[in-house]
């Protein structure tokens, strides 16, 4: 069964002002339209992996046959990489976080603010292109980076959400001005989503 694009959950200019609608289009259109493509193109030699959802394939690489791997990891953490950003965003969203993840973050680290700060600064200091990331690791929540599209659950690690930090995530409207994209977008983030997130993670899922 061949990977699918996942429509927008909101209109394109939704998220208006913090990220602008040329960029939702090009983002989501043409950008997570051609990983899903490409994944699709990278599987079709192999017959038995075409069932396997995006999260398997790159959860276990080292199981993706070498031909394909490197086609699997970029295309396929991109598709779930974007799958999960386009969630876990809402139009009217932003505010302080509410439910476990706002008593989870205030535990690990001291309050929102300070939070926000190492996670921003995550993303400011990710060379080139990449996603800062708030992960569930050993039980414990933490901020961590990676490069390209490069996911934690290939390390072993529950994503609870990442911001994109590649330039046309943001470039469009920003330029060259990532921190200032990193501190706009904390307007949009769904806490809703965020804590359906950090559930599934302590669960295991």
């Amino acid at each position: 069964m061949a990977h699918e694009l996942p429509a927008l959950p909101y209109d394109y200019s939704a998220l208006e002002p913090v990220i602008d609608t040329a960029t939702m289009k090009l983002h989501h259109d043409m950008h997570h339209a051609a990983y899903v493509k490409n994944l699709n193109a990278a599987l079709e030699k192999y017959p038995n992996l075409q069932s396997k959802s995006a999260e398997d394939l790159i959860r276990d690489l080292n199981s993706i046959p070498e031909d394909i791997r490197g086609a699997v990891r970029n295309n396929g953490g991109g598709h779930v990489n974007h799958t999960m950003f386009w969630k876990i965003m809402k139009p009217q969203g932003g505010g302080e976080p509410t439910g476990a993840i706002a008593q989870a973050i205030t535990k690990t680290f001291g309050n929102f603010n300070d939070f926000k700060t190492k996670f921003n600064d995550a993303g400011v200091k990710q060379f080139g292109s990449g996603w800062a990331w708030l992960v569930l690791k050993s039980g414990e929540l933490q901020v961590m980076s990676t490069a390209n599209q490069d996911n934690p659950i290939s390390q072993g690690i529950h994503p609870i959400f990442g911001n994109d930090v590649w330039e046309h995530a943001y470039y469009l409207k920003y330029n060259n001005r990532r921190p200032e994209y990193l501190g706009a977008w904390w307007g949009v983030i769904n806490w809703d989503e965020v804590n359906k997130r950090y559930e599934q993670a302590k669960a295991g899922k």
